[in-house]
């Protein structure tokens, strides 16, 4: 079943072609980007079957053999995030696509909307799979490129000077990127991930060190870990809430992916791990005393994304399958939960014309359903039991308790402050915005009266769309379904964090004979 590992990055390039050559066709462009994203969460999920059956499934690009030429592998961890990234990426088009119709015109141009979504869909795809350093180089620029023009659509002030900041971050980032490439193509001759395992281990252990930290700064800046995360809370919530959603879901997460790639098949040893665990329980204890600070609802879920990177770096840094596989079970629920809630917070402007939380009030009386669809996913961020965000955690716990060293329980306590501080600010959301009595400038049900926020094309107090209700209600759904199945979950996450910490079955996968 080899033949399935490209489809995901293939099928949305394609898509955003014949979107492209679409373009005027609003109703074709639609279709074709669902059926593209439906099609891909479906291949997905069989290459998260088989190589949980088979091992890693791996394709040679181009029919060169590596390690001359470039190669895509779809192991448990992969594949994993593919079909996590892929369901978000689907219900956040929906989300879009009501969110246009609603309004009778996009907010943004529709087509170039449709294809740029596609290739940041490609670009984030091509990540997860590559084998290959540059490759990942590749995969990062097609996804960043596609966020520049994603994140400056409708070409607002604010809007342009957020992606300003974002591109000057971005490109400081990749050219970190591409220097650390070009350091390692020079010490060991190659940049294939199975090759670099026995070239790596061959160097001497300060020049290891030397590359390892600069893989690590350019992935840290691009998962906005702590002190490399201030630009994140400036960039996200300017822009529109769909792009916002995946940009808070998806993009930071590639980031820790890489992370998690690196430290285990490429500088095991746990060389750098004391400070991979000190920037973990700053970022989580920094990133939520900003989100405590806010009083804007956008804002404040930009923050609290930041202070859980600081739980996947947790399990990382503790260098142990039962952190690793924590790690990634955590990484796997906040994708879904922090874009149910991003989305969650766009029905919230919709409905009230603002997500200042001095502007909003007695929402769960004007709109019960979001009260929910906000309540839900909140409680799951906060790590409430019985939901996932309660299970990863306590696996971190769990692991940080296992280790027993003074880092270990700094984290321990870090973790257990920031679930807390969590939990008071959703509150604060909640009471301000849902249960106090509904403030003087918020929209009565039916109110005609023109949006207060910039952009907004529907009048505040309208009913909210079905289509845009429907998607946020499935990753609520998605992340009850998160609980339910934590279990196989568990186990899924598990045999991926054994592979990664054992690496031989990614090597024997990429090299049968062994590495040359």
């Amino acid at each position: 079943m080899t033949w399935l590992v490209p489809l995901p990055v293939v099928m949305p390039l394609l898509g955003a072609a014949l979107t492209l050559m679409l373009a005027g066709r609003p109703r074709a462009q639609r279709w074709v980007s669902l059926t593209v994203l439906t099609t891909t969460v479906g291949v997905a999920a069989l290459l998260l079957v088989f190589s949980s059956l088979d091992g890693p499934l791996v394709v040679e690009v181009g029919g060169w053999v590596a390690p001359l030429g470039i190669v895509l592998v779809a192991d448990q961890l992969a594949a994993l995030m593919l079909v996590v990234s892929a369901a978000v990426t689907l219900c956040v088009l929906v989300y879009s696509i009501g969110q246009g119709m609603a309004d009778g015109s996009e907010e943004t141009p529709l087509s170039v909307y449709h294809p740029t979504y596609l290739v940041l869909t490609a670009g984030v795809c091509n990540a997860f799979l590559s084998g290959d350093l540059f490759n990942l180089y590749v995969g990062f620029e097609i996804l960043l490129v596609a966020s520049y023009v994603l994140l400056t659509l409708g070409s607002t002030e604010t809007r342009i000077r957020a992606g300003t900041t974002y591109v000057v971050v971005s490109l400081l980032s990749s050219l970190i990127f591409l220097v650390a490439i070009g350091l390692v193509y020079a010490s060991t001759g190659t940049l294939n991930l199975a090759q670099l395992v026995d070239r790596l281990d061959a160097l001497p252990d300060d020049l290891r060190l030397v590359l390892q930290g600069m893989l690590l700064l350019a992935f840290g800046i691009k998962a906005a870990v702590f002190p490399l995360s201030a630009w994140l809370p400036d960039s996200y919530p300017t822009a529109p809430a769909p792009v916002t959603a995946v940009f808070a879901g998806l993009l930071t997460k590639v980031g820790v992916y890489a992370i998690i790639r690196t430290e285990t098949l490429l500088f095991p040893g746990g060389r750098t791990a004391d400070l991979l665990m000190v920037a973990a329980v700053l970022t989580m204890v920094v990133g939520i005393l900003g989100a405590v600070a806010q009083s804007d609802i956008k804002r404040l879920l930009s923050f609290t994304l930041i202070s859980h990177i600081g739980y996947m770096l947790f399990g990382v840094g503790l260098t142990t399958a039962l952190g690793l596989s924590a790690a990634i079970f955590y990484v796997v629920h906040h994708i879904t939960i922090q874009t149910t809630l991003f989305l969650a917070a766009g029905l919230v402007e919709r409905r009230g014309g603002s997500t200042a939380l001095d502007r909003l009030g007695g929402l769960a009386r004007l709109s019960p359903l979001l009260a929910v669809l906000f309540f839900v996913p909140a409680l799951n961020l906060a790590g409430i039991p019985p939901f996932s965000g309660f299970l990863g955690k306590l696996g971190l716990v769990q692991a940080g308790v296992a280790d027993g060293g003074p880092l270990a329980w700094a984290l321990v306590a870090g973790g257990l402050l920031t679930s807390l501080l969590t939990l008071y600010a959703i509150a604060r959301v909640w009471n301000l915005a849902f249960w106090r009595a509904p403030h003087a400038d918020m929209p009565a049900a039916g109110d005609t009266a023109r949006a207060a926020h910039p952009g907004a094309v529907q009048p505040p107090g309208a009913m909210l769309p079905g289509l845009m209700i429907a998607p946020t209600a499935a990753l609520v759904v998605l992340g009850l379904a998160l609980t339910a199945l934590a279990g196989p979950l568990f186990e899924v996450s598990t045999d991926a964090a054994d592979d990664l910490l054992r690496r031989t079955p990614y090597v024997e996968a990429v090299f049968p004979g062994g590495a040359p």
